[in-house]
């Protein structure tokens, strides 16, 4: 039984969401590559926790078709707003980049483009052919938008072949209105299920936020939605707000209660489960597919 929430936002940041300062030559080198490419990655731009230990790593998720997003999620850091024409040469540029680095998995995302006819689905599927080209038995996971439910779109992606397809329903159905206005609970289950519906083989994977207020029972009834889904790996992990014009955290959760969401996770049949207050929807993502198990 998962046990009560006992940390409110009103308490200082707990130690456990201490992260240190990033730095190595790893994380420098990739630094570097990243703007000699003029690539974005959601590392820097969702200002993510784990920027130091990832590119220290060598490993970072690549975020195409621009920096600014149509939507305006308020959990989000991403810029907003109309964005500018996207660049035809940025699949090439991601794929240049990940062989330069020498990956063995590679996650690719994107800001939402619904002023795009497909979503940005073709390029998405471009920049996978031309990275498992350029970078013969690597693995590549999409983190793709709703692309508003486009059947046609999502084939687009599915049929380039991507080793995961992943896309994040982020929180419970009752928060949609309020953290993902644009968004629906119910199409972005829909977009999970329809992703094995080509006859291709592909994992799918989505994550999950927690802190925005959601109870309990609503955390677990999207883990079961999820499995009914067909999913196969879900993450997650602790809600941060990125600036005071996000939405603010009302709650921490403790790294025993995510261990306790990560075996009720299990018990349901997920193929792989990390759950921990750092975990974000690409954290170690290349453990998934090396069956490996993580709680953080």
């Amino acid at each position: 039984m998962i046990s009560p929430m006992a940390i409110r936002n009103n308490s200082p940041r707990p130690d456990w969401l201490k992260v240190r300062l990033p730095g190595g030559e790893s994380y420098f080198r990739l630094k570097k590559l990243v703007n000699e490419q003029r690539l974005n990655t959601v590392c820097q731009d969702a200002r993510c926790p784990n920027i130091g230990e990832c590119w220290g790593a060598g490993t970072a998720t690549f975020m195409i078709l621009g920096e600014v997003c149509t939507r305006a999620c308020r959990f989000c850091a991403v810029k907003t707003g109309r964005p500018p024409e996207y660049d035809l040469e940025e699949p090439r540029r991601v794929a240049e980049a990940i062989k330069t680095l020498n990956l063995r998995y590679a996650v690719i995302t994107s800001v939402d483009r619904d002023d795009l006819q497909d979503g940005g689905a073709s390029i998405f599927a471009e920049t996978v052919r031309r990275t498992h080209e350029a970078c013969p038995g690597i693995r590549l996971e999409v983190l793709i938008p709703d692309f508003r439910g486009s059947i046609s779109a999502l084939r687009t992606v599915a049929e380039a072949r991507p080793e995961v397809v992943a896309h994040n329903v982020e929180t419970v159905p009752r928060l949609y209105p309020v953290a993902r206005a644009g968004s629906r609970y119910r199409r972005s289950l829909d977009h999970l299920r329809n992703a094995k519906s080509f006859g291709i083989e592909i994992r799918t994977k989505s994550s999950i936020m927690l802190g925005l207020g959601e109870e309990r029972s609503e955390v677990l009834e999207v883990l079961n939605d999820l499995r009914a889904a067909g999913v196969d790996i879900v993450t997650l992990g602790q809600y941060l707000q990125p600036t005071r014009e996000h939405l603010p955290v009302e709650r921490y959760y403790t790294p025993a209660e995510f261990d306790e969401f990560r075996d009720y996770a299990r018990s349901l049949g997920f193929m792989y489960v990390a759950s921990g207050p750092l975990v974000r929807s690409s954290y170690r993502a290349e453990k998934a597919m090396q069956g490996d198990e993580a709680s953080n």
